[in-house]
This record gives structure tokens, C-alpha cells and sequence, in this order.
């Protein structure tokens, strides 16, 4: 049985990449173990971990849900100076998408559920989990 995951992302300059991840995540990690390394639970039972290293060649994307994603990269450009990514949608997939690169190389992509009452069911039951 599977409970829970992490994925873990290599930055080379561990300051400027939590900073960079705070902006991303809207807040602060939740757990700094020791030197070096930043965690933020996004949904229960998952973590993205930040190292310091090496970035790995062509790691990601890792995806994250967000409400509206025309006005999370607008957000990003703004903030972080990420590339104005293109938004991809296809009839028989139930999300929009769009995939853009930390400053490291790291792949990040957003989705969107084009059904809010999907998005919303799916918020619920992680709440009615917490």
C-alpha cells in the first residue's frame, strides 16, 4: 500500500531556490530538516522536497492543480519572470495544461479542470480527509 510520496527537486543554490519556491507555493516550507533542504506538503501526504545539487536533465514536470491558469502564469511572468508558457487543451482531456522551467531546468506545469464542480469535488474530498 502506497500512503504517501515525495518528489524532490535539485536547485544549485539552496537560498535562492526556496525563495523562488516560496513565491511559486505562496508561502514558506513547512519542514527544513537541516542545511540544504526545504519541504512544503502541497495535499496530504504529498511533499516536494528542494535540494541543493546538481538539477537532474529534463527532471518534471511535476504538475500542480490551480484554480485559474491563465491567471497563475500571468502571476509567475509577473513575479518570477517565467516564460508566458502556452496553454494546451484537448477535447477529450478533462484539464487544461501548461508546462514552463524553474531558473534550474526543473519542468513545472500547472492544470486546470475545465469543470469547476469537478475541481471543487476534488477539494472536498482532500478537506473531508484532513
Amino acid at each position: 500500500m502506497i500512503y504517501e510520496m515525495t518528489v524532490q527537486l535539485r536547485v544549485p543554490d539552496i537560498k535562492k531556490g526556496q525563495e523562488w519556491y516560496e513565491t511559486l507555493l505562496h508561502r514558506p516550507p513547512d519542514f527544513i530538516p537541516h542545511e540544504g533542504f526545504a519541504e512544503w506538503e502541497l495535499v496530504p501526504g504529498c511533499w516536494l522536497q528542494v535540494a541543493e545539487g546538481s538539477p537532474s536533465v529534463h527532471s518534471g514536470p511535476i504538475r500542480l492543480g490551480v484554480e485559474d491558469i491563465c491567471k497563475e502564469r500571468e502571476r509567475l511572468t509577473s513575479l518570477l519572470g517565467t516564460e508566458h508558457f502556452e496553454i494546451h487543451a484537448r477535447e477529450e482531456v478533462p484539464v487544461k495544461w501548461g508546462t514552463f522551467r524553474d531558473p534550474w531546468g526543473n519542468g513545472i506545469g500547472l492544470f486546470q479542470y475545465h469543470d469547476k464542480s469537478e475541481m471543487m469535488r476534488r477539494i472536498d474530498m482532500l478537506r473531508n480527509e484532513v
